[in-house]
């Protein structure tokens, strides 16, 4: 049912929070769309019902901020000034190869915590998650991040659940903890935000005003496959090696088995507890991704991706393409091919 939007109930209060390693494309994003009520709404329109949303940039302290690009921002009001919120939004941050640094920021992770303890919803956006974990409120609640970055979030907080393969999840015994993954999906977020407080109509027509849309395949199309070769098992990091470039030789398993010094049930074995999949499906894994890429930089047939990749049966290899990735050979190719307009 939808929700909309009455001119005399007063809007929520918003704090996005700006940090040193914040990205700019999520941060002001996430301000305009969520501003456009003030900014654009007219009589007549959804927009027009009334301003749901008061944004507010919030950080560590008042004054001047360079993010992590290098772009300015002024934080008028530091958290210590901010006794009460509504929603707390974390953009998407820049976590550089050593990783993310826990507790740097001990104040705004009070204050998260305690602006939850006040009724407010936590958001975050793609690898805004680290920051609000520290909180320990998603500790056992299922979340999500920027699948680049899933990895490094296990290894950091351990005891939460992460899905990165999923656009946004919503946890909380109050439905208030919402974490959106890679990229761009803070449109999903921002689109629900609004769906949620000021109604599907709403929603709607932000999304028509900016052109946003809904990832409803998920994310496991974008995902690229890369084989776990952090295991320290030499044995099968050379059959992975071997394995990357011999995929789509017929029996890729058996003359892995047979290039090994081991038997094999060892074999099989050793290579799931090394890689996490089993032996086939990491070749299947291996395959749809090469596929992928000639979906995407040629206009070659279907049948002929398959045979190429290593699949005789055109029909095996499109079921199989579609469990994989969750779309189709064609849709894929439709989603992800560069436009004729653009190619060189």
């Amino acid at each position: 049912m939808d929700t909309p939007v009455s001119p005399t109930r007063p809007a929520l209060h918003v704090s996005l929070v700006a940090l040193p390693e914040a990205a700019a494309a999520t941060l002001f994003g996430i301000h305009d769309v969520m501003n456009a009520f003030a900014l654009m709404g007219g009589p007549g329109t959804p927009l027009g019902a009334g301003a749901p949303f008061e944004i507010e940039i919030v950080g560590e302290r008042a004054g001047p901020l360079d993010l992590v690009s290098g772009v300015p921002v002024t934080i008028r009001r530091g958290v210590d000034q901010v006794d009460s919120t509504d929603i707390v939004i974390v953009p998407s941050v820049v976590v550089r190869g050593d990783g993310w640094v826990k507790d740097r920021y001990p104040g705004l992770v009070r204050w998260a915590r305690a602006m939850h303890e006040r009724g407010a919803l936590l958001c975050s956006a793609c690898s805004g998650i680290f920051l609000l974990a520290e909180t320990g409120l998603f500790d056992g609640r299922d979340a999500t991040v920027h699948f680049g970055y899933a990895r490094s979030f296990a290894a950091t907080h351990p005891k939460v659940p992460i899905h990165p393969e999923r656009v946004l999840v919503i946890s909380g015994q109050r439905e208030e903890l919402i974490s959106s993954g890679a990229s761009t999906t803070w449109h999903d977020m921002v689109l629900y935000l609004i769906a949620r407080h000021a109604g599907a109509t709403a929603a709607q027509e932000v999304a028509r005003l900016f052109a946003l849309q809904w990832h409803q395949d998920g994310l496991t199309p974008f995902m690229v496959f890369e084989g776990r070769s952090d295991h320290g098992d030499a044995e099968i990091e050379q059959a992975q090696q071997w394995l990357a470039h011999h995929f789509s030789v017929a029996s890729p398993v058996e003359e892995m088995i047979k290039r090994s010094r081991l038997a094999e049930r060892t074999f099989k074995r050793r290579f799931s507890a090394a890689t996490g999949l089993a032996p086939i499906e990491y070749v299947q894994r291996l395959r749809v991704e090469d596929a992928k890429r000639r979906l995407e930089r040629t206009d070659a047939p279907v049948d002929e991706i398959s045979w190429r990749v290593g699949y005789e049966d055109a029909a095996f290899f499109r079921r199989l393409f579609r469990r994989t990735t969750g779309m189709s050979p064609g849709a894929y190719r439709k989603r992800f091919q560069v436009p004729a307009f653009a190619r060189p």
